[in-house]
């Protein structure tokens, strides 16, 4: 079924909605899910409640991708879950090991300023990723926002392991001096 029909049915409210999404889009939600869990069980669980957030998020909004709405929601709430299972233990898995890579350099916070700086950063992001190449910016796409392990990335793209690695320490570089160069404070 097409995404706009998935969407009136959402809007109808009717519970089809949620079945013809979990069959399009459930094997996408719970790869989103595992990457960022390496954990099948909890992956599923995340991907169950997508639904629900789902169901609630449609209406009033409107989503012009539907995969890409789901695919969102999937990720937040696995980081959330991770960051749950992680409050009593450190845990030493791929959205950590993903997340330090670029901590150094992107702080979260909470504040309303914050928040703000939070959305500018994100939009310099999106654009100093429309200036990368397609393969840099594939491969700092799947590591940063799907968390793929660079094994994972480096198979997926036919590379090695080192350039997988040398394209995301260039990346790395290349977005800490733009993000520098546009005024934000590292």
């Amino acid at each position: 079924m097409e995404d706009a029909k998935i969407v009136e049915l959402y809007f109808d409210r009717d519970e089809a909605a949620v079945a013809e999404t979990a069959v399009k889009y459930g094997s996408y939600c719970h790869t989103v899910s595992y990457n960022v869990l390496r954990d099948a069980e909890d992956a599923e669980e995340c991907v169950n409640d997508t639904w629900l957030h789902t169901w609630n998020a449609i209406p009033p909004t409107r989503p012009d991708s539907l995969k890409a709405f789901v695919g969102r929601i999937a990720r937040n709430l696995s980081l959330n879950r991770l960051k749950e299972k992680n409050a009593l233990k450190r845990g030493a898995g791929e959205a950590d090991a993903a997340l330090e890579e670029l901590d150094e350099f992107i702080a979260s916070g909470a504040t309303v300023e914050d928040e703000v700086e939070g959305r500018l950063l994100k939009d310099e992001i999106n654009r100093f990723l429309g200036g990368l190449s397609r393969n840099m910016r594939v491969v700092f796409v799947q590591r940063y926002f799907y968390f793929s392990t660079v094994k994972e990335i480096a198979a997926n793209l036919g590379l090695t392991e080192n350039n997988v690695k040398s394209l995301l320490f260039r990346a790395r570089n290349k977005l800490k001096e733009h993000l520098e160069k546009e005024g934000f404070v590292l």
